[in-house]
């Protein structure tokens, strides 16, 4: 069974600068497609990015384009979600979740979820 679990997550004011990590345990991460996701509350869940086991990511939030980057160290079974530039908004917490069969936008092609990590970005 894989385990994920994130940490990084805080408050921080707008224009800061925040990464992500989630640790993969189970089995080796280098095989996974690992994604990150965020929920509001109130909000539906919705995907960030996605990294193949070839290291090439995949944003899904046209708002984010340009200030976030997903990177993955599987010597280290972690993978990370870097947040530049941050902007004011309601709090979200943050989740990974693994793949072994591609990326993809919807929860639902996840079997393997971590608890979350809460992100506010308030001044």
């Amino acid at each position: 069974q894989l385990h994920l679990v994130e940490s990084g997550g805080g408050l921080v004011q707008p224009g800061e600068s925040l990464t992500l990590s989630c640790e993969i345990s189970g089995y080796t991460s280098e095989y996974y497609y690992l994604a990150w996701f965020r929920r509001a509350p109130g909000r539906e869940r919705e995907a960030v990015s996605c990294i193949n086991p070839r290291g090439q990511s995949t944003g899904y939030s046209v708002d984010d384009r340009g200030r976030f980057t997903t990177t993955r160290d599987d010597d280290k079974n972690k993978v990370y979600l870097e947040m530049t530039k941050l902007h004011p908004e309601q709090p979200a917490t943050y989740s990974c979740a693994a793949d072994l069969y591609g990326c993809n936008s919807l929860p639902s092609g996840f079997p393997f979820w971590g608890q979350g990590t809460q992100v506010t970005v308030s001044s």
